[in-house]
C-alpha cells in the first residue's frame, strides 16, 4: 500500500473513527484503523465490536492495500504534524511495518493484517429512510440528558426511537432512567412508517451526535431488528441496537395535573444554581414553595448551610410544597428554547410535566424527592 494523503484530509477522518476505540482492549486489533487504499479514496474504519464507524476520503492512491494500524497513535502522530503537511503511508519495505512520513518526519508502526479485522455486518431486510441531520440532532439533544447509566437497568442506557401513526404522524425519541423522562417528537419522514420501535445505545448516540456536526442536509437510516445504520456524506455509523424492552412510558406520563406554573426559564435557572451550590452532593434536592404569583426556592444542607430566593411567576392554584433534584430541574431548563417554560403539578409525590412553549413537540417528566 502506498497513498499520500493531506494531513487536515486524514486528521478529521481519524477524530471521526477513533473515538470509537476503547482504550483499554483485550483484543489487540480492536485497538487498531483499517486503512484500505483503492482506485481514489483511503478508507478508515474502526469498532468495538457493538458501534463501527467508517469514512472514506479522498488521496493519490500509488498502490492500493489494506493494513490496520494503533488509532490513536495514528491520531496523536497527524494531529502533530504541521499544517498543510503531505502525509505519505507505505507498507512496502518496511519491515512488516506501517511507514509514515511527512516532511522531515519519519515514523514506523507496528501493524496486524486487515484479514483479521471485524466487520459489522447489517441485515438486508429492514427499513430505509431519509430525514434532515438537523432534525436527527434535535431528537438527539433533547432527549441524551435522561439517558440511564445504570447497568443493571440496561434497556434504559439509550434512545428509544419509534413511529407514532396515531394522533399524528411522527418519528418519536424517549429516554428516561426512572427519574426523569424526555419525549420528542419530529415529523415522521417518508419509509419510516413500519420502523421497529428500537433502543440505540448511549454510547451510539453520543458518537453520532459528535458526527453529526459535520454532516451534510440529509442523514440515511437504515434500521433492522438488531443493528441500525446512519450513513451521511462520507461517514457511515453502524451499532448494534440494545436487546431488551423499553417500558411503557405512556404510564409515567401525567394526564391530570392541574395546578400549572409558568416561570422565566433563564431567571429560573439561575437562581436554581445559585441556591443549588449549598445542596448535598448526593441528592441535590431543592424544594419550590408555591403561593399566588410567588415562588420561593429553599436549600437546607446541615453541613454546608442554607439558602434561599424568590422568583415572581404566573401561578394561581392553590398553594404547594414541592421537592426536586436540583441538577434534574437544570437539565430540562437548558432544553427549553422559548422565554416560558410550563410546569404541571398534581401533588408534592406525582410526576410533574414540564413543556416549552416554544417548542410543543417536546415534553419532561420530572418526579420528585421528598424534602
Amino acid at each position: 500500500m502506498k497513498v499520500i494523503i493531506e494531513r487536515s484530509t486524514f486528521l478529521k477522518a481519524l477524530g471521526h473513527v477513533q473515538s470509537v476505540v476503547e482504550r483499554r482492549n483485550t483484543i489487540p486489533i480492536l485497538s487498531n484503523v483499517l486503512l484500505q487504499a483503492e482506485g481514489s479514496a483511503l478508507a478508515l474504519t474502526a469498532t468495538d465490536l457493538d458501534i463501527e464507524i467508517a469514512e472514506q476520503v479522498s488521496a493519490d492512491v500509488e498502490q492500493p492495500g489494506a493494513i490496520t494500524a494503533s488509532a490513536l497513535t495514528l491520531y496523536e502522530i497527524v494531529r502533530r504534524l504541521p499544517e498543510g503537511a503531505q502525509v505519505r503511508l507505505d507498507t512496502e519495505g518496511s519491515d512488516g511495518r506501517l511507514k509514515l512520513t511527512a516532511g522531515k518526519s519519519d515514523f514506523n508502526l507496528a501493524v496486524l493484517p486487515d484479514q483479521d479485522f471485524p466487520s459489522l455486518t447489517v441485515d438486508n431486510e429492514g427499513v430505509i429512510f431519509s430525514m434532515p441531520s438537523k432534525e436527527l440532532k434535535r431528537l438527539i439533544d433533547k432527549t441524551r440528558f435522561a439517558m440511564s447509566q445504570e447497568e443493571t437497568r440496561y434497556y434504559l442506557n439509550g434512545v428509544y426511537f419509534h413511529a407514532v401513526t396515531e394522533g399524528g404522524r411522527a418519528l418519536r425519541a424517549v429516554a428516561t432512567d426512572g427519574h426523569r423522562l424526555a419525549r420528542l417528537d419530529s415529523p415522521l419522514p417518508d419509509g419510516a412508517e413500519s420502523i421497529p420501535g428500537v433502543i440505540i445505545p448511549r454510547k451510539a448516540v453520543l458518537e453520532l451526535r459528535r458526527l453529526l456536526d459535520d454532516a451534510g442536509e440529509q442523514v440515511q437510516v437504515s434500521v433492522s431488528e438488531a443493528k441500525v445504520r446512519f450513513i451521511f456524506d462520507d461517514v457511515t455509523l453502524t451499532s448494534k441496537l440494545i436487546d431488551g424492552t423499553f417500558p411503557d412510558y405512556q404510564r409515567v406520563i401525567p394526564s391530570g395535573n392541574d395546578r400549572t406554573l409558568k416561570v422565566e426559564t433563564a431567571d429560573f435557572a439561575k437562581a436554581v444554581d445559585r441556591v443549588s451550590t449549598v445542596s448535598a452532593d448526593k441528592t441535590r434536592s431543592i424544594k419550590m414553595i408555591l403561593e399566588s404569583d410567588h415562588l420561593q426556592l429553599i436549600v437546607n444542607n446541615p453541613e454546608t448551610g442554607s439558602a434561599q430566593e424568590e422568583l415572581a411567576v404566573d401561578y394561581s392554584a392553590e398553594a404547594l410544597e414541592i421537592g426536586f433534584n436540583a441538577k434534574y430541574l437544570l437539565d430540562v431548563a437548558s432544553q427549553i428554547d422559548g422565554d416560558t417554560a410550563t410546569f404541571e403539578f398534581a401533588d408534592p409525590s406525582s410526576p410533574t410535566l414540564i413543556s416549552d412553549e416554544e417548542d410543543v413537540q417536546a415534553l419532561y417528566v420530572l418526579m420528585p424527592l421528598r424534602v
